[in-house]
């Protein structure tokens, strides 16, 4: 075996002419099953007539089934945990004589793993969670629970909440804006001034036209940038009604007893989410100094899986939010390239990640999977026996067992790291 570069290495292998004469006979007998030929009974047909009718399949059949053989051979005898599938090259296979290849392949590399892991450094900070931050939770909480209520016929100020008909005379793309009831909040900063100073004075049952400047960075593309015309129609004006922050408000939002017990689950709802995100920070900090421990060459064939299962799950975010990927004339192969880097890095973290959780025996246990399959079943309101089976049998359920694996060796060096205090903000956006 020789190495090529990295983990690439080629081996020529020889197959002897007794084992293709096997092989050949197993195929004869394979096609003779099936065959069907006039004159002769469906298996009943000569093996000197199948070798020599169906000769070039026969051959290729041969070749198809032999070469895999031995080449899984030589890696098992060899102990090689092979990377994807061998390219084939140089292949010569005359009757009567051995059958010749080359093969070219990827092996997972080998390191030795030190005692380095442990004591990494982790860019971390306990999250802090101030009354006002819980303040804040609770006053969106209470705008959730708003109530609006219809006013008696007068006309709209500019901090009122109505509800308009608005219907564009300008031609856009995509068609016509007609909707029968749109809420608008006249006094937010989000409502364009267009629509707060045309429809502040009119009364129900108005109607007025007037243009709207859109500015040019507006979320919705065929708007953005564009004076539109419209014909407006108020229908309705109505008072915002807070509820009270008592411990009834407190009730009706879950089984809390109290207002007390509300704002104790919010803070720790807020520290969690903040913990979560520090954390988050925190592994990819160690990630990246253990990265920069350990050099050694990675396969390609991981490379590329792990790059297209990033742009997988890109088209699949860009699917979710109703956009058809294919209409973005986007460079996919470009696209892929891009991300050569990114997976690369992925490859080499989750190599090492591997090596700590054997070397530390770290395991997903049968209760933490089971917890996970409960946990989905619940979020797809199924069965969970019948979501287990589904996720046994597409292999999702080793995937769960390894990304619980993962994120429990993750979970061990940050306990064993070094908490170094993150960068500013302001620091990390110049470095990004």
């Amino acid at each position: 075996m020789a190495l090529v570069e990295g983990c690439k290495h080629e081996i020529e292998l020889v197959i002897p002419v007794e084992e293709l004469a096997k092989e050949t006979d197993l195929v004869v007998e394979d096609i003779r099953k099936k065959a069907q030929l006039p004159g002769f009974r469906p298996g009943k047909v000569p093996a000197s007539l199948i070798r020599s009718r169906f000769a070039d399949s026969v051959r290729q059949e041969v070749v198809e089934r032999a070469i895999p053989k031995a080449f899984n051979k030589y890696a098992n005898g060899e102990k090689l945990q092979v990377v994807g599938t061998p390219n084939v090259t140089d292949m010569r296979f005359q009757a009567g004589e051995p059958l010749t290849f080359k093969a070219e392949f990827e092996v997972a590399p080998e390191f030795e793993l030190k005692d380095d892991y442990r004591g990494l450094n982790a860019p971390y900070a306990e999250p802090a969670v101030t009354d006002g931050d819980v303040d804040e939770r609770m006053k969106s909480l209470q705008e959730r629970k708003a109530e609006y209520i219809n006013e008696d016929p007068r006309p709209a100020t500019a901090s009122d909440h109505v509800v308009i008909k608005l219907v564009s005379l300008s031609e856009l793309e995509g068609g016509a804006i007609d909707q029968d009831e749109v809420a608008l909040d006249l006094g937010s900063e989000e409502t364009l001034p267009g629509f707060r100073t045309n429809i502040e004075g009119m009364s129900p049952g108005d109607t007025r036209e007037f243009a709207v400047e859109y500015p040019a960075e507006y979320g919705v593309e065929r708007l953005a940038g564009k004076n539109i015309a419209f014909s407006c129609t108020l229908k309705t004006i109505r008072r915002k009604e807070l509820p009270e922050m008592d411990d009834a408000f407190a009730q009706d939002l879950g089984d809390y007893k109290d207002i007390g017990e509300l704002k104790e689950a919010i803070r720790r709802a807020i520290y969690g989410e903040r913990d979560g995100a520090a954390r988050q920070s925190a592994y990819d900090g160690i990630l990246d100094h253990l990265i920069s421990l350990y050099d050694f060459p990675i396969p390609k064939a991981f490379v590329e899986q792990q790059a297209d299962a990033i742009l997988e799950s890109r088209l699949r975010s860009i699917a979710g939010q109703g956009i058809d990927p294919r209409a973005l004339n986007l460079d996919w192969a470009k696209l892929r390239e891009s991300q050569m880097e990114r997976a690369a890095k992925d490859v080499r973290a989750s190599l090492l990640l591997e090596k700590v959780a054997n070397k530390e025996a770290i395991h997903a246990t049968q209760d933490e999977v089971d917890a996970e399959v409960q946990r989905i079943a619940r979020q797809e309101r199924e069965a969970v026996a019948s979501v287990r089976r589904r996720l046994d049998q597409d292999g999702t359920l080793n995937r769960i067992a390894g990304n619980i694996r993962t994120q429990k060796t993750l979970n061990f060096l940050f306990e064993q790291a070094n908490k170094v205090t993150p960068p500013a903000p302001e620091a990390a956006t110049e470095a990004d």
